[in-house]
């Protein structure tokens, strides 16, 4: 029922928010991630834990399942279900199909908090939009034939949904381990897909975003398929060994040789030009977080520093960054809105969720008897850096393109 398309009607409806998968999810995410730190800010630094929050046994399980299965998976199915479309031409869900997959998203985000229900209940909904999810993103690649496509993201989706079952079966005293291996397989996940999609489209963003205004000789970066497949590889090494062998050595040596390795890539795509296009150097500063986390990855397995440094890293500096940084990009793009002039206030909003990262990451490293403050101070950076982000972009997501265009 899901996979059912209705037919476009002559003229795009003046309320737009079912026309495409990115519309509803980028929605959910933005407005989703404000309620979840801000009420994960009152639990952690108030100690205020309400029943919605207690039927998870540990609070920091809530708080890092919602972060990563509820705002992280929202944007990469906003994402997926837009760009499927793109490379297929084949028309991915909308309307009633589309409502009926981001209800059971919301529904899961909500659930918790509504009197009488269980956590069974709230599993239920989520594992059935992971299903779901995995099944409309497939749908158009399959029917296109594009099965390089399917076996790089169909394969990390369905992947996902098994850890998601894993953080459940956890929950429910049926895996031991099972939360901790669910959540961080997960957020291996997710940066798995960042790394791909980051392959695939930073050079090319770079490229038209430096050429398009550039007098002088074009710029072409550098890629190497050494690097991509030892990167595939290395990463895929680091994240089994993180989840089977943690605080292991092995753990901290692939985490150096990944270091290497992006930080290589890293200056065959960097050039000061980005500086000057907010779209462009968030994805950057994004892609410099992930490299941080391998660095507080590597001192943490030989006991320098907390885990929890490096998670952050890779989850509130670079999972963050590159998922507004996309989010701000698509909606322009699918509402028929030019990237090459972005709208103001772009800089102030990458700049504060930036300022929370390097709260939450790094000056703890610097003065830990502070941690609580930088805490806090994190967490209102980011729900206040969502809230001028909903402020700007909200319009734009129920509302039609104003190219006149479907979608």
């Amino acid at each position: 029922m899901i996979l059912n398309i209705e037919q476009p009607s002559d003229a795009p409806p003046p309320f737009a928010l079912f026309q495409l998968g990115f519309r509803p999810f980028f929605l959910g995410a933005t407005l989703y991630s404000i309620a979840a730190v801000l009420l994960w800010a009152l639990a952690y630094n108030l100690e205020w834990t309400p029943s919605a929050i207690q039927q998870w046994g540990n609070p920091f399980w809530w708080h890092g399942h919602e972060m990563v299965f509820g705002y992280g998976m929202a944007v990469i199915a906003g994402f997926l279900l837009t760009a499927s479309m793109n490379w297929t031409g084949v028309q991915t869900l909308r309307f009633t199909p589309l409502a009926l997959l981001f209800g059971c998203w919301a529904l899961a985000r909500i659930l918790p908090w509504l009197p009488g229900t269980t956590l069974m209940m709230v599993a239920f909904f989520d594992v059935v939009f992971l299903f779901g999810l995995t099944l409309a993103v497939t749908h158009p690649l399959y029917k296109a034939r594009q099965w390089d496509q399917i076996r790089v993201f169909t394969s990390k989706l369905i992947l996902v949904f098994v850890c998601n079952l894993v953080f459940y079966l956890g929950m429910f005293k049926q895996i031991e381990g099972g939360e901790r291996i669910g959540l961080y397989g997960a957020t291996y996940l997710i940066l798995a897909l960042v790394l791909t999609l980051g392959r695939r489209v930073f050079p090319f963003f770079i490229e038209n975003g430096i050429n398009a205004t550039r007098k002088e000789e074009k710029i072409t970066l550098k890629n190497s398929k050494l690097l991509d497949l030892s990167s595939l590889v290395m990463f895929l090494l680091f994240a089994l060994a993180d989840l089977f062998l943690p605080q292991h050595w092995s753990v901290g040596l692939l985490a150096v040789v990944l270091l290497l390795i992006h930080g290589i890539r890293f200056y065959n795509w960097y050039t000061p030009e980005i500086w000057q296009k907010p779209l462009l150097w968030i994805l950057m500063a994004g892609y410099g977080w992930l490299i941080l986390g391998f660095l507080f990855k590597a001192l943490s397995s030989i006991g320098l520093i907390s885990p929890f440094i490096a998670l952050h890293a890779f989850t509130y500096g670079a999972v963050g960054t590159v998922t507004i940084g996309m989010m701000a990009r698509v909606i322009l793009g699918h509402t028929g809105r030019s990237v090459f002039n972005p709208p103001e206030g772009l800089n102030l909003i990458f700049g504060l969720l930036t300022a929370g990262a390097v709260v939450r990451v790094l000056l703890p490293l610097l003065l830990p008897s502070l941690s609580m403050t930088w805490m806090l101070i994190s967490q209102l950076l980011w729900a206040t850096t969502f809230a001028i982000f909903a402020q700007r972009y909200l319009m734009m997501l129920v509302r039609p393109r104003i190219d006149g265009r479907p979608g």
